[in-house]
């Protein structure tokens, strides 16, 4: 009785999730979010097909492994034979079922014990499927789950219907740098502090990607590992080709100051430098720089470029910490809370900057922000909680800076 009103319970709780929000792809994350909750479970993923190229891509998915980047062909594996047929599966050990033969999960070092995985219908057509993998007490699924998770796939073909869903999945990104079961310790009295525990995760050429969380969940840390300013414990750290993760000096110097681009809640300026000098100070640090005056046009303030860090606003100086910043001409630029002093149109301001690095210089943004409402600008969205990949969302349609709102 008490499992019949807790799944009764979480079934109501979808439903005002799925009808009573008005953003739809909010409303499916959302869902998921619930069932994964619910069910403690490691890891959840809803896939959707493109009818262009017949393959599933994961929409949301939540847990561990980074999978934003994977497609699936539409028939194979466990995701594309349950869109294919439109019949669900229920897998309860991986091990003793004949019809498991690996994951996406297993590709990513998240090996695949118990799975469901579900049809999402619209009115029509099969348009992918809902999946939920391993449970975090190690227990297996059962029928009373997989028709759970199959009420929440049919309450979302309701949705889908009522609301309309364009998907578009866009083209699969190249790989700019790849994390590999990145861990971190502090020593912290007499014992070992972890911070990131067992990060896995993938940034793209040419995105922005948004890293959310409570203070605490390893944000920063996470920046300051892929910046060359603080090294991992354990795992690897591969930024195109080149293994960082245990560099010498030589090499981690080169990286930091040829490939990677800096943006810094409180700008960092030299005070007795002008604009443009403070620019200029950074390309003569590297080989084959943007112009000084170039860059500071591109953020808008050619006209104020003579002028002291102390004779411009706080969003004017943070302008010229990101020209400072794309001077070198970097593939990743890293901005850790580059809005938290700023006020709301000021704020507006410095991300729409942010947006034109990414969607016309070509650049790869990873930033790290409290405000979920810069994440729907965002390329991707990664929520880090307890130091783990709580989960990853790919926005199929990020607006602009202009479109926020808080």
């Amino acid at each position: 009785m008490a499992e019949e009103k807790r799944f009764a319970k979480a079934t109501w709780a979808i439903m005002e999730q799925l009808l009573e929000v008005d953003n739809l792809e909010d409303a499916l994350s959302g869902a998921l979010e619930i069932i994964v909750e619910l069910l403690h479970s490691e890891a959840g993923a809803i896939w959707f097909l493109d009818s262009k190229t017949d393959r599933l891509s994961p929409l949301f998915h939540f847990g561990p492994a980074d999978i934003s980047n994977i497609t699936v062909e539409n028939g194979q594996g466990i995701e594309g034979v349950v869109t294919k047929t439109g019949k669900s599966i229920l897998i309860k050990d991986s091990a003793a079922d004949p019809r498991f033969d690996g994951s996406v999960f297993d590709d990513h070092r998240m090996p695949v014990k118990t799975m469901v995985c579900v049809p999402l219908n619209n009115m029509h057509d099969i348009i992918g499927c809902v999946q939920i993998v391993n449970k975090q007490d190690g227990e297996l699924y059962d029928e009373e789950e997989l028709e759970l998770c199959e009420h929440m796939a049919a309450l979302a073909a309701i949705t889908i219907d009522e609301k309309g869903l364009l998907v578009d999945l866009g083209e699969e990104k190249e790989v700019l740098a790849v994390l590999n079961n990145v861990t971190k310790e502090y020593p912290s009295a007499n014992t070992m502090s972890k911070v990131l525990k067992g990060i896995n995760m993938e940034i793209y050429k040419n995105e922005l990607v948004v890293i959310l969380g409570e203070s605490g969940c390893g944000k920063t840390t996470l920046m300051n590992i892929i910046g060359g300013m603080d090294f991992l414990t354990e795992g690897s750290l591969i930024v195109e080709g080149q293994d960082i993760s245990h560099p010498s000096e030589d090499t981690l110097t080169a990286y930091r100051r040829n490939s990677v681009g800096f943006i810094f809640q409180s700008y960092n300026l030299m005070p007795n430098l002008t604009a443009i000098e403070n620019v200029q100070f950074i390309a003569e640090l590297v080989q084959d720089p943007m112009d000084a005056a170039e860059a500071i046009e591109k953020v808008g303030l050619g006209d104020k470029r003579n002028r002291y860090p102390g004779q411009l606003s706080g969003g004017q100086q943070q302008r010229v910490a990101i020209a400072r910043a794309i001077v070198k001409k970097p593939k990743l630029i890293l901005a850790d809370e580059p809005t938290a002093a700023l006020d709301y149109a000021t704020s507006i301001e410095v991300l729409s900057v942010v947006e034109d690095i990414v969607r016309n210089q070509g650049a790869s943004v990873m930033m790290v922000t409290h405000n979920p409402e810069i994440a729907k600008m965002a390329d991707r969205v990664i929520k880090l909680r307890g130091g783990r990949i709580a989960y990853i969302k790919k926005n199929m349609h990020p607006v602009h800076a202009t479109e926020l709102d808080w």
